[in-house]
């Protein structure tokens, strides 16, 4: 992955979009810190549709099941204590 300095993707913009889509992403760098990447967009839809949804969305979501987190209450059952001889 080729790295950019901000100053100059921020220069040369064009060559900068035109490296992405023919070599692939782009790194981009701030006072010798990544700090961000130029991805094609296709690549970008193959990535966002392949990631899982996280858990805030999965709870919040019409098809949660949070039934199955916590067993129902009553059903648990305690240890036996070990006997002492």
């Amino acid at each position: 992955m080729n790295k950019w300095l901000v100053q100059d993707a921020k220069a040369r913009f064009s060559e900068f979009l035109d490296a992405c889509l023919a070599d692939g992403p782009q790194m981009v760098t701030r006072q010798g810190v990544e700090v961000a990447v130029l991805v094609p967009a296709d690549e970008w839809t193959r990535l966002n549709s392949s990631a899982r949804p996280s858990l805030k969305e999965l709870l919040l979501s019409d098809t949660a099941r949070t039934d199955l987190l916590v067993p129902p209450r009553g059903v648990a059952r305690r240890r036996q204590a070990a006997a002492l001889e």
